[in-house]
């Protein structure tokens, strides 16, 4: 049965629009998104094929255009809109940013970072730069490295920081290994990272490592 078919209150997108797009799930939201199904499926049951064969919506982010198309009834069309609202949801985010006082929104900018990021198959070390009124400059991803690890040079940190005249920063790294938790090494480099910045005097206001769903704050732990 087609998804017109079912009761009005309970079509996915008609319950968007009445309840607001966080009352649905996530078979629901993609559902929205796919519009159709396809041959004996719904568009929630495509949806749902999604899920299962990715696991989460992390993964499905990260799926590359062949993995995406593996699926009946998508293809490079469909992978195209997906990551096109993606990255749409990623600039309006740093809309919120530039216009407002990134320190009053902890939570615009953890989700910037997730999708910045967060479902980046290697480890990938990005940088905030803010002006003196805590406004995101932008944002840059300064260095890529394995699935474990990522080399960060301190000086090109510095560098970078005084090119964009920015009078603080927010450093970020994603751990694809699925822990947020930060090593020891992670917590030498932000000490590390802090004294070189305040030399030139830029401060770093927090360091959050990325591991989608969860996310950690040097900041909110006391360790900036």
């Amino acid at each position: 049965m087609g998804i017109n078919e079912w009761p009005e209150d309970q079509r996915p997108r008609e319950r968007l629009i009445k309840f607001g797009a966080a009352a649905l799930s996530d078979a629901e939201l993609l559902a929205v998104f796919l519009r159709v199904g396809v041959k004996g499926k719904s568009a929630v049951d495509l949806g749902r094929d999604m899920l299962s064969k990715f696991g989460s919506l992390t993964a499905l982010f990260s799926a590359s255009t062949a993995e995406f198309s593996a699926i009946h009834g998508l293809g490079h069309a469909k992978y195209a809109q997906f990551h096109a609202a993606l990255e749409l949801a990623k600039r309006a985010i740093s809309e919120e940013l530039k216009i407002s006082t990134s320190l009053s929104s902890p939570n615009a900018v953890k989700n910037y970072l997730q999708l910045l990021i967060g479902n980046k198959p290697y480890e990938s070390f990005a940088v905030l730069f803010l002006d003196v009124k805590n406004r995101l400059i932008l944002s840059e991803e300064l260095f890529r490295g394995t699935l474990s690890h990522a080399n960060v040079y301190p000086r090109e940190v510095v560098k970078a920081g005084l090119l964009h005249n920015a009078a603080s920063i927010i450093l970020a790294h994603n751990h694809p290994s699925g822990s947020c938790e930060p090593s020891q090494a992670d917590i030498s480099l932000t000490n590390t990272l802090k004294q070189a910045l305040a030399l030139v005097d830029i401060r770093v206001l927090d360091h959050f490592i990325i591991a989608n769903p969860h996310v950690y704050s040097f900041a909110e732990h006391g360790q900036i």
